[in-house]
């Protein structure tokens, strides 16, 4: 073998073998990068009023409240609600509310990239889906939420919105007068397991039977909501 030749294979192996250590050093760091923060969640507990959650500046304070005590530091939440203008007040559509995204759920699971992604905005989006499943769509303690088939099934969230993100324009009480009563309206409910009642809508499944916690846990629900960090 000329010299040159073995020159040329010593170089090769030597690259070669710098490539592989490479390789395994780029995977190496992968498993040890932490996963992203927790910018999405599903109320572990509701407010224990039913609907009346002290209007949404009520229940963003709860998501606050829980996501601060599950250790999220550095995050505004807010509760994915629309508002549908009772009593004269403004209309508030939940995707105008929760930030840009992209949001991931307790354990870094990313539940969707984008407004649009989360919403299913163009055809392809909608076709696609976002990420949000049972499996997905945890507490803020990592916790999996009960869906069809579990007892209780409490699969029912509370949204007010339609399938877009955006408050109902019909003049109707889709929000149990903005998320101020348990004994007046309906609430407009979806469905984070995307199973049963009607259709499969994490956010638009159909109305609830009252705004009473008796009426929402009938319904299939306890009375809990959605929470995204908006920053």
């Amino acid at each position: 073998m000329s010299f040159l030749l073995r020159r040329y294979l010593a170089v090769a192996l030597l690259a070669a073998g710098s490539a592989s250590l490479w390789g395994s050093a780029q995977a190496a760091l992968a498993q040890q990068a932490p996963p992203p923060p927790m910018s999405f969640f599903i109320t572990s507990v509701g407010v224990g009023k039913g609907a009346n959650l002290g209007g949404v500046a009520g229940a963003d304070a709860h998501c606050q409240a829980l996501a601060t005590a599950a250790g999220s530091t550095g995050k505004t939440w807010h509760a994915y609600l629309s508002t549908s203008g009772q009593d004269g007040k403004p209309v508030v559509h939940a995707r105008e509310r929760i930030g840009a995204g992209p949001w991931f759920n307790a354990k870094g699971a990313r539940v969707a990239q984008n407004l649009a992604d989360l919403h299913g905005d163009t055809l392809e989006l909608a076709r696609v889906g976002n990420s949000l499943t049972k499996a997905t769509a945890l507490t803020e303690k990592g916790d999996s939420v009960h869906g069809v088939g579990d007892t209780p099934n409490t699969h029912d969230m509370l949204t007010g919105t339609q399938p877009d993100g955006r408050a109902f324009t019909d003049g109707a009480d889709h929000t149990c007068r903005d998320w101020t009563s348990d004994t007046t309206g309906t609430a407009q409910l979806g469905h984070h397991d995307r199973t049963g009642g009607g259709n499969v809508s994490w956010n638009a499944a159909h109305p609830s039977r009252g705004c009473s916690q008796d009426n929402l846990v009938a319904t299939g629900g306890a009375g809990l909501f959605y929470c995204f960090a908006t920053n």
